[in-house]
């Protein structure tokens, strides 16, 4: 009888091997999130909470920022996980990157999928994009967990393709001055849901003046100053810092802390006199010298 079951219970322990060989494997293996925003929604929402209207053309949102805000909220959200990529999502005459929308593209862990606009400016299309990038990237294990900054009930079945494959899908929306602006729908969707107040999204949005019978306004630096600046501002940031914080803000590179951007930024615009919001270009230069100084030191 011990003879008869000998060769079983050699392939139930072989078994039981490949099966914690696996799950070591697996243990080993990072989590990884990947952050999905519907521009669309975004520059309605943020625009109408901070400027008061939904008028693109009536504010600046400093896309470049708000990104590397995003990256870093998600940075503590899922502290123990490594983020696989940002994707844009906007519309465009005939799928034609604007100039705001290149600059995007050309940003670091960031991909720009864009859909139509119709003849009213309004988006057709993204919502199929965002189902074919979730459900993809759930469907290959490239992702456990997405960050879904949108609002539209058409999102519902790319909640519930991403779900299908085992990937967690976290609604992050804009604060409403009032109502709500998300749908029920895709609230009871996900698997959690956060709102991004009015703080949060100030130091990107800035409503546009026009000034007529006024003097021109002050050059706009170069590149090369603009990297200066930061290097400056990096020297006086470590010097009160200390090589303690430096050590704690390595890791991000290339990206900085919310508050640490914020401050650059401010600090920057008041030596060079001039602002940089929805300057793309220049914010790249001032935290390329920020990093270059600080890499520096170590």
């Amino acid at each position: 009888m011990n003879d008869d079951l000998a060769p079983l219970t050699a392939r139930i322990d072989r078994t039981n091997e490949l099966l914690q060989r696996m799950l070591a494997e697996v243990a080993k293996t990072p989590s990884t999130h990947a952050i999905f925003v519907d521009a669309g929604y975004l520059y309605a929402a943020a625009g109408r909470l901070v400027a008061g209207t939904e008028d693109r053309r009536a504010f600046d949102l400093d896309a470049d920022a708000l990104i590397e805000a995003l990256i870093d909220k998600a940075r503590t959200v899922f502290a123990d996980s490594r983020l696989l990529r940002v994707y844009w999502y906007d519309g465009a005459r005939r799928r034609i990157h604007t100039a705001e929308q290149q600059s995007i593209a050309e940003l670091p862990d960031v991909k720009v999928r864009l859909g139509n606009l119709n003849a009213n400016n309004q988006q057709k299309g993204v919502d199929s994009l965002i189902r074919t990038d979730l459900e993809s990237l759930a469907r290959h294990r490239a992702i456990s967990d997405a960050a879904l900054l949108g609002g539209d009930e058409d999102l519902v079945s790319a909640v519930e393709a991403a779900q299908g494959y085992g990937a967690r899908v976290h609604l992050w929306g804009i604060e409403a001055p009032e109502g709500r602006n998300q749908a029920e729908p895709l609230l009871w969707e996900v698997d959690s849901q956060r709102t991004l107040d009015l703080d949060f999204f100030k130091p990107y949005v800035s409503r546009r003046t026009t000034h007529t019978g006024e003097m021109p306004g002050p050059l706009r630096p170069g590149r090369e100053d603009v990297r200066f600046v930061g290097a400056q501002i990096a020297a006086k940031w470590l010097a009160s810092r200390g090589r303690e914080s430096l050590v704690e803000l390595l890791p991000g590179h290339p990206y900085l802390p919310g508050s640490v951007d914020q401050d650059l930024l401010v600090e920057a615009e008041g030596l060079l006199q001039y602002s940089l919001r929805g300057q793309a270009d220049l914010r790249r230069a001032l935290r390329d010298g920020f990093w270059e100084h600080l890499r520096a030191q170590y």
